[in-house]
């Protein structure tokens, strides 16, 4: 998708911000316009959902968002975020033919779901509010994506990865057209019907997205510029 991408790992919280904040000199300094910036924050969370520097120390994620939005490069533009973290310590079994006799599970029945999979939180632009500039501040033109709904474990195979992050790649890659919150929606939608399996637990558990939006560009090909991750 054309960005260009800032690796780092196992920051400390300290980092976090030193990091966050050489990102954003770097793009008030890149000469042209930038058309959007996606950041990446997968570590351990807390019991609120915040984020764990590698010396065990918080960070609180709505921070760094709250810190990259005052970028003069970005105003009126994308501000995309990824975080693969754990917001507390639930573990959703889902809903559905789990807790069916098993012939009925025998007769294909539908796939367990997440308690909260009917829950796509898009959280918008209040009405009456005017609507968001490109010279306005604060956090318009953000879209923080969650791999677990609030209070929930976010589940990551130590093999094989995220299956949030596997799962956006697959549905970005085959439809870069389409409307962002189309293609997240369908993000969601295949996850929730996947079965995870946690490290501390022989039981199937269900996942489930939480994203919350302000007003974004229609299509997913407009977001081609600079991509900043942590894990």
């Amino acid at each position: 998708m054309g960005f260009k991408v800032t690796l780092r790992t196992d920051p400390t919280a300290q980092a976090f911000w030193e990091e966050l904040v050489q990102f954003r000199e770097k793009l008030d300094s890149h000469k042209g316009p930038v058309s959007c910036a996606l950041v990446a924050l997968m570590a351990h969370g807390g019991p609120q959902g915040q984020l764990l520097g590698a010396d065990g120390q918080e960070v609180q994620p709505e921070m760094l968002v709250q810190g990259l939005s005052s970028c003069q490069a970005l105003r009126g533009r994308p501000k995309v975020f990824l975080l693969q973290t754990c917001r507390g310590g639930n573990r959703d079994p889902g809903v559905g033919p789990r807790a069916l006799p098993w012939y009925r599970r025998w007769l294909r029945a539908p796939p367990a779901i997440p308690t909260q999979a009917d829950v796509l939180q898009i959280h918008a632009d209040a009405p009456g509010n005017p609507p968001s500039t490109p010279g306005s501040s604060g956090q318009a033109d953000v879209l923080t994506v969650y791999a677990a709904a609030e209070g929930c474990v976010a589940y990551r195979d130590e093999e094989k990865g995220s299956d949030f992050v596997q799962t956006l790649v697959e549905v970005i890659r085959a439809n870069p057209g389409r409307d962002v919150l189309e293609l997240l929606t369908e993000v969601n939608r295949r996850v929730c019907e996947l079965d995870v399996l946690g490290p501390d637990s022989d039981e199937l558990r269900k996942a489930c997205l939480e994203i919350l939006s302000l007003p974004l560009p229609r299509s997913a090909s407009d977001a081609a510029s600079w991509a900043w991750e942590f894990k």
